[in-house]
């Protein structure tokens, strides 16, 4: 059964169709066991429906009762606090305290770390004396000159503690 039939049926048991269309309803329901099926259903919703439905009486009149609505609304809407502007001078220190936070870590990490130079070039000695290193901060560029003894060149005292196998 398709969606628009549904929809008919509904249509149907509220008493919304023209007559001829009623008519038409009127004959499916006859010959579709599907149709009488799905038409008690609606009947039996609708009848829980109303049956569990409260039946509450308001002492006042409709305005009245809605005009009370809307007084308290407008009461809780003056109440409600306005907001609040920010003078250009506060809004200058809540810019301020945090940038000149940010900045006095970033000094102290830079502090921390050696080999900044004060032109950008750096020639640093390693603890070992057969390595340079040099940075060159501008180009961003890095050079270590490791410098090895020749292989057949062996100092004396080294030549005396090795042994041939």
């Amino acid at each position: 059964m398709n969606e628009d039939l549904q929809l008919k049926l509904q249509a149907y048991l509220d008493g919304e169709l023209p007559s001829g269309e009623a008519r038409a309803v009127a004959e499916l329901l006859a010959r579709d066991s599907a149709a009488r099926a799905l038409l008690a259903e609606l009947t039996n919703t609708r009848d829980a429906i109303l049956s569990h439905e409260a039946d509450i009486k308001v002492p006042e009149s409709r305005e009245f009762y809605w005009s009370k609505i809307r007084r308290q609304i407008d009461r809780e809407e003056q109440a409600a606090p306005a907001i609040k502007t920010i003078s250009f001078s506060e809004r200058i220190r809540r810019f301020l305290v945090p940038a000149g936070a940010v900045a006095t870590v970033a000094i102290a990490v830079m502090l921390t770390f050696p080999g900044n130079s004060v032109n950008g070039d750096a020639f640093t000695d390693v603890a070992d004396a057969d390595a340079f290193t040099y940075h060159d901060y501008e180009s961003g560029t890095t050079l270590v000159w490791l410098d090895y003894p020749d292989e057949n060149i062996l100092p004396e005292s080294e030549s005396d503690d090795t042994l041939d196998l």
